[in-house]
């Protein structure tokens, strides 16, 4: 996700299926083992569900950057790390609580009450609901401009392949010396290139002095498409093709999750699949491309420096591309498990998903830097000169590549139709992770209101999101990405990793782990203790404070924001994450007795906590009240370190 591993953010992305609207409810079937929720319909539903909500943009417009800033091949061996440590054992566990449970992210926590039905670390659920609820806001905004450039490709000659009407005297596709040193009459000058050439002068190698110049793509992504204005200050009006993009791009989201998971399990096999047919045909007419070589040698070949490896920077890139790449502590990964059969082996499911987000990353960077390489063989300029991640990678500098290619608007529709389904998978699973959430407020009433309630939601989250198409809409997204889509997720990834490991118990989760997959050996389970107790809190601490130290004002390109835009950040990130503070205050408050009695008391599991369906519960929760009735008493914890 993040960033704009878009999170990832954005990946957070994403695919599930759920809803009900009538009595013979289109959420769940006779052939369903929880009635009440539904399960996913076959296990290639949910896995592809898992990997389209894993596997977003973030794999194609940062990683490959990562890979060449961070020493090319070397990359891979803390990236590879890091997926041991950090995101392998975090993405097992969102996996495994969410399928034990059978609860979606704010629910969940009744796994930590504090106070009877209250939940403990509610906050920390609410936290992750609220940051995907900014970050679906923009995401859906991202899939709109993928939609623009998608309509644009649509003519026989791509209308930002050349400085037509709308360009300025700064629009060239060529660089336009400005002046250099030259010999006349025996004597090295300095001069204006206009003199050298009336004189038919020559400039000496070295010495030539560029216009600042603009490529016609960078010109029509600010000019055209974004119609974007001078900063954050200057609203203008809304782009009307872009609101239109973006209504088609919700119409789509809530048309794909009509039915829930029944709808969107089905979707995926399209959404999450034919991604990997794109980006196969583009690495093949890429890799035919001249220049192709050089573009593959600066992501990954030769040139790759294993010194790299010895800058703290580059293991601080790969741990925080890895937690956003994967979505791990937004909430979808537990909403999407918590569908799930309760015997089935997420211990599978999660490495497989992991590996393959991994492997795309990778085979997207082949991809993406051959045609990179051809791109700067045709300007004559080195790789590293027209190499960029994020908005300028999709939106500039690859369609400009992509107007080089012979049938250019062909290769233009394919990368863009990629864009817009890694794009719709990531919204799949958030809108669907939203919608748990009310959901498990009253599960048998949102049977059948499941429908109306998800598209009331889309349409609520598309006039919320009217703001970023405006013509300072691109300071928006970048302003939410920059705050929410940050360290907001780490917070809460970490308390996470506490409550359920140190506070719950880590020996008392892999027991009911163990209910789900079968008993396992002490030496199975060595590394994901080592992991879950010790290494992976400590990276991703080492990464939150390291987050905090470095964390930058916002800026988008050269524009600064104005102080009142960073505050207004700031208070977006404030509003994300004070509900962890305030939640727990306000239930300790409640409680009864001296305030270590209302602490002790805070860190029992609901009585309701445990399988959801009563099958399931065994002799280990056979204490275990009706989730749906009213309890007043709490299960005893057990300690993490003794249990």
């Amino acid at each position: 996700m993040g960033m704009l591993s878009l999170p990832g953010f954005l990946s957070c992305g994403k695919k599930k299926d759920f809803s009900l609207t009538d009595e013979n409810d289109a959420h769940s079937s006779d052939s369903d083992e929880n009635s009440d929720r539904g399960n996913w319909s076959s296990k290639g539903d949910y896995l592809l569900s898992m990997v389209g909500y894993a596997v977003g943009l973030g794999n194609v417009w940062r990683f490959p950057y990562l890979t060449y800033q961070n020493g090319g091949g070397a990359f891979l061996i803390p990236y590879t790390v890091m997926l041991a440590l950090a995101g392998l054992p975090l993405f097992f566990l969102e996996c495994s609580l969410g399928q034990f449970a059978s609860l979606g992210p704010v629910s969940i926590w009744r796994i930590l009450p504090l106070h009877c039905v209250s939940f403990c670390f509610l906050g920390v659920g609410i936290t992750m609901v609220i940051i995907s609820t900014f970050v679906t806001v923009y995401y859906n905004v991202i899939i709109a401009y993928a939609l623009y450039y998608l309509f644009a490709s649509f003519q026989k000659v791509l209308p930002w392949s050349d400085c037509f009407s709308w360009a300025d005297e700064f629009c060239s596709k060529t660089q336009i010396v400005s002046d250099c040193n030259t010999t006349l009459n025996g004597e090295i000058i300095h001069a204006n290139y206009s003199f050298i050439v009336n004189n038919n002068l020559t400039c000496i190698n070295g010495t030539m002095n560029y216009k600042p110049v603009q490529f016609p793509t960078e010109q029509y992504w600010n000019k055209v498409a974004l119609q974007r204005s001078s900063g954050l200050d200057d609203t203008g009006k809304i782009v009307w093709y872009l609101a239109l993009c973006l209504l088609l791009s919700w119409i789509i989201v809530g048309a794909a999750l009509f039915k829930g998971i029944k709808s969107s399990g089905k979707v995926v096999y399209f959404t999450a699949l034919f991604p990997y047919v794109i980006l196969l045909i583009l690495l093949v007419r890429g890799a035919t491309l001249e220049g192709a070589l050089d573009g593959i040698e600066y992501y990954i070949g030769r040139q790759s420096n294993i010194t790299k490896l010895m800058e703290a920077e580059v293991w601080k890139d790969a741990a925080t591309q890895i937690f956003y790449s994967l979505s791990v502590g937004w909430g979808g990964l537990v909403a999407l498990s918590s569908y799930n059969r309760f015997h089935n082996n997420c211990y599978s499911d999660a490495i497989l998903v992991c590996v393959t987000n991994c492997v795309t990353s990778v085979f997207a960077g082949f991809a993406i830097f051959s045609i990179l390489g051809h791109m700067a063989f045709l300007s004559k300029r080195p790789v590293s000169e027209v190499v960029d991640s994020g908005f300028e990678l999709a939106f500039v500098a690859y369609p400009e590549a992509l107007s080089k290619l012979p049938v250019s608007p062909l290769w233009s529709f394919l990368f863009f139709f990629m864009l817009v389904l890694l794009g719709l998978d990531s919204q799949f699973a958030t809108i669907e992770t939203l919608v748990t959430t009310i959901q498990d407020i009253r599960p048998k009433v949102m049977k059948k209101l499941r429908m109306p309630v998800t598209q009331g939601l889309c349409a609520l989250l598309f006039f919320l999101g009217l703001i970023c198409v405006t013509q300072a809409g691109i300071y928006w997204v970048n302003l939410i990405d920059h705050f929410c889509a940050g360290w907001g997720i780490l917070i809460s990834a970490v308390l996470e990793l506490i409550g359920i490991v140190y506070i719950y118990g880590g020996n008392r989760f892999i027991k009911d782990v163990e209910m789900m997959i079968g008993t396992k050996s002490f030496s199975f389970w060595l590394w994901w203790r080592t992991c879950w107790f010790f290494i992976t809190p400590v990276l991703l601490m080492a990464i939150l404070v390291w987050s905090l130290i470095t964390f930058p004002n916002p800026t988008y390109g050269s524009v600064a924001y104005p102080a009142w835009g960073t505050a207004v950040g700031w208070c977006m990130i404030i509003f994300c994450v004070i509900w962890i503070p305030i939640v727990a205050i306000v239930k300790i408050a409640k409680a009864e007795g001296n305030i270590v009695q209302r602490i002790v008391s805070c860190c029992r599991p609901a009585a309701n906590w445990g399988p959801y369906l009563e099958r399931h519960q065994g002799e280990r929760y056979s204490h275990m009240v009706d989730p749906q009735k009213k309890k007043e008493h709490e299960i005893p914890t057990v300690s993490a370190v003794v249990y």
